[in-house]
């Protein structure tokens, strides 16, 4: 099963970039996209189908334009299960989660901390997802977290460890955090299966930061232990440009 999480930072953007053509030659079985900015309605949804995504499940803000998370699948999952216990997670679109025979899979767009008001937000949002998270995974223990977290876990996974560790998104708080959720029984699978490998999943549109790999990564799929056996490969797609991030990808063993 090949599982893949992209931050399109506005669907319809990228379909004008090439987003359906990329889809179809990466061939995911799932992909779970973030900040799609766009209502359903707003879509043309026979591109998605006609490339191979006959289940997609799309799960807006309530202010439009903005945020919002979607799933896009080859099988139709057993259950669809739209926001969460918590309002943020709903009222922005930012939790979204499709359960098949063998694994549960979740596309999460986790707040930035953009100013005091969004970092206490944001804060708050992480408080209340990992309790959501806690509870779920005894429920569904064979759960794959997928999204942008917003947040860069090691000094690897950001360019300048050094001078952005007093900013939103490198916090030793969020860092902290991170470290919390992965000592509660979860896997960065990018890491768990490249230790040393230095690679972002997004950049700044200022400064000719991508062109110059000044990146952050900020994208993960989180694996339950449970699928520890299961994880076969994790990647990172950094020539895809449809947004300022770019797709990070695992591939589990049946």
């Amino acid at each position: 099963m090949k599982i893949i999480s992209y931050n399109v930072n506005g669907i319809r953007a990228a379909v004008r970039k090439g987003f359906i053509d990329w889809l179809q030659v990466a061939n995911p079985d799932v992909i779970c996209l973030q900040e799609i900015k766009a209502n359903k309605e707003q879509l043309d949804l026979k591109l998605f189908e006609e490339a191979g995504y006959k289940y997609h499940y799309w799960f807006s803000a309530e202010k439009k334009g903005y945020s919002g998370v979607a799933i896009l699948s080859k099988t139709k999952p057993n259950q669809v299960v739209y926001g969460a216990d918590f309002n943020l997670a709903s009222s922005e679109g930012r939790v979204l989660q499709v359960d098949f025979d063998t694994v549960s899979i979740i596309s999460l767009y986790l707040p930035s901390g953009t100013n005091d008001l969004r970092l206490d937000l944001k804060f708050r949002f992480m408080d209340d997802f990992f309790r959501y998270i806690d509870t779920l995974k005894k429920e569904k223990p064979n759960l794959i977290v997928c999204g942008d977290f917003n947040i860069c876990h090691q000094e690897i996974d950001i360019h300048n460890p050094k001078g952005l560790k007093n900013t939103s998104g490198f916090l030793p708080e969020e860092r902290q955090w991170m470290t919390q959720f992965l000592n509660n029984e979860f896997i960065d699978s990018f890491r768990a299966l490249n230790p040393n490998k230095v690679q972002y999943s997004w950049w700044s549109y200022r400064a000719n930061a991508r062109n110059n790999n000044k990146g952050w990564r900020l994208d993960y799929l989180m694996a339950s232990k449970a699928l520890k056996n299961r994880l076969e490969r994790a990647y990172i797609l950094p020539e895809a440009k449809h947004s300022d991030h770019c797709p990070v990808v695992l591939e589990l063993k049946d």
